[in-house]
């Protein structure tokens, strides 16, 4: 068994701590001996269906102990996993298991009809259903009577452990080949991080095909021996609960989960001191949400985070000691990992320049499935090019400022959008805000808002503008706001930009507040936003 393999981290355990939770599901409680034995005899009947080394298994499930289950019972064979996004519409999930060549395809029966899109593209390859299976299915739980547990495989470092494909916000979407190397260096910069112990207990209520509940949660948790809790789905009562009464000690939450917990109408009753470590990441967090955050879990570690499906997630973490002192920073690269900004001719910039993000380190992704120009673009110079804009302050904190092609330039200034969303954030009517650039003749671009409101509250779009221009540098005053019932987001959560700014560009779409101001333009300095 080679030691890079993530099934020899649940043997190990399950050897030392038999009796030790591993899942906790409901009511049901799955030791480490217990799940062991799970992943062993199932990957036994995945390698009886034909599943062996390096072959990809598609795992197309809401959050479920089975899950987990697969993913050991995939490395133990030495194959690959690749967590599909539920999502997905039905072509897409379609596009990516043949793009990837899955060779078994793992799923539930409310999903069965989107796995089902892929059938016809993937020729003989077994589906198999966590629950009753139709017709042409194998039951998941089937699989554990075909045999003896086989050993973990023998794996090198390099060798692939899972495939997570991109969002594709802006094209299709790209599978990111992420090695056992790649999670193991991970795993061990974060158990360093934060102290994770056998003590700990995690909450997975964010999506396990994303990294962030996977990663940021599971797998760092479980390398250390800990506990984690599982819920089907992000249900925010049910959240708060867990967090309030089942000795959680660390959670992940998306920008997106935060405002739902600090709108939920029992918040201020919660006895919520348990909690020692909240990881934000997915999009960068308004300062007023960090603010509240914050105040509502009094004895937490707020780690604001950056990090990219590509680098197995969690790549700058905030300090502890530096929550309040560098609050709107996403820290200081974790161990093993360095991080420098690069301008536009791949050079490094002084502190506090802006430029793009670019990564080193042995936990960044091998390169993407099946796509050699795009592997060689993103790691020009030996660096991988995030695609993010940023800045390192002197004493090395990162502090991001946009996503590249987000940044907005107007009349020759460079508007970071998040800049300009922080301030809505602070209106009391506002509960989400997002910023983006509107093609203008004579600027280049100038900014658009839109927003949603809380529940019960209200502002006229003059009175958003206005609150804007008393807290901005006038080029950095929205142009126009909207007022929508939601922001757009892709199957991750993210904010999709890119429809936003569609809507931007279209005057007078339906459903849709707007109000002009003045023609103030921007001022022109030829020197600002150089390369950036």
């Amino acid at each position: 068994m080679s030691a890079f393999n993530l099934a020899g981290i649940l043997a190990h355990h399950a050897d030392r701590f038999p009796d030790r939770p591993c899942l906790e599901w409901g009511d049901e409680t799955i030791s480490y001996a217990e799940l062991d034995r799970r992943a062993g005899l199932a990957a036994a009947g995945l390698a009886a269906l034909g599943i062996g080394r390096g072959d990809v298994v598609a795992l197309l499930l809401y959050n479920c102990p089975e899950f987990i289950e697969a993913m050991f019972a995939v490395a133990r064979l030495g194959a690959v996993v690749m967590p599909l996004n539920w999502r997905l519409a039905g072509a897409e999930v379609a596009y990516i298991a043949e793009h990837a060549g899955a060779a078994a395809v793992i799923s539930e029966p409310e999903l069965v009809p989107l796995a089902e899109a892929a059938r016809a593209r993937l020729g003989g390859a077994p589906f198999i259903s966590v629950g009753e299976a139709p017709a042409g299915w194998t039951r998941f739980d089937a699989l554990r009577a075909a045999g003896s547990p086989p050993p973990p495989a023998a794996v090198e470092g390099d060798d692939l452990h899972r495939l997570m494909y991109t969002s594709g916000t802006t094209a299709r979407p790209k599978g990111v080949m992420i090695t056992h190397a790649n999670l193991y260096w991970k795993n061990i910069g974060h158990v360093v991080e934060f102290g994770l112990t056998g003590a700990d207990k995690g909450l997975a209520c964010g999506p396990l095909y994303h990294v962030g509940a996977l990663d940021l949660t599971s797998t760092t948790v479980l390398y250390a021996g800990g506990t984690v809790e599982i819920h089907r789905k992000f249900e925010t009562g049910a959240v708060l609960d867990a967090l309030e009464g089942r000795a959680i000690s660390n959670v992940w939450l998306a920008p997106s989960m935060v405002t739902q917990i600090l709108s939920h109408p029992t918040l201020e009753r919660r006895d919520l001191s348990s909690v020692r470590l909240i990881i934000d990441g997915g999009e960068k967090m308004p300062l007023p949400l960090i603010e509240r955050l914050v105040r509502a879990f009094p004895n937490a570690w707020f780690a604001d985070a950056y990090g990219l499906t590509e680098t197995v997630s969690g790549d700058t973490f905030l300090d502890k000691r530096k929550t309040v002192e560098r609050l709107g920073s996403v820290g200081k690269p974790c161990l093993h990992l360095e991080v420098e900004i690069w301008d536009e001719q791949d050079r490094p910039v002084p502190a506090e320049a802006l430029g793009e993000i670019v990564l080193r380190g042995p936990k960044v992704f091998k390169g993407y499935w099946k796509d050699h120009d795009a592997t060689a673009a993103a790691f020009r110079g030996g660096w991988f090019h995030t695609g993010d804009i940023g800045r390192l302050d002197p004493d090395g904190f990162l502090y991001i400022a946009d996503r590249k092609k987000d940044l907005i330039i107007s009349g020759g200034e460079n508007i970071a959008s998040p800049e300009v969303e922080r301030v809505l954030y602070e209106h009391p009517a506002v509960l989400e805000a997002s910023v983006v650039g509107r093609p203008d003749p004579r600027w280049g671009e100038v900014p658009v808002a839109f927003v949603v409101f809380r529940e019960g509250q209200q502002a006229s779009a003059e009175e958003l503008v206005e609150f804007c221009r008393e807290r901005l540098a006038r080029f950095k005053v929205p142009r126009e706001v909207r007022v929508i019932e939601t922001l757009p987001r892709n199957p991750s959560g993210k904010v999709l930009k890119r429809v936003l700014r569609e809507q931007a560009s279209a005057p007078g779409a339906a459903a849709l507040v707007s109000c002009r101001y003045g023609s103030s333009p921007p001022p022109t300095s030829p020197s600002s936003g150089a390369g950036t």
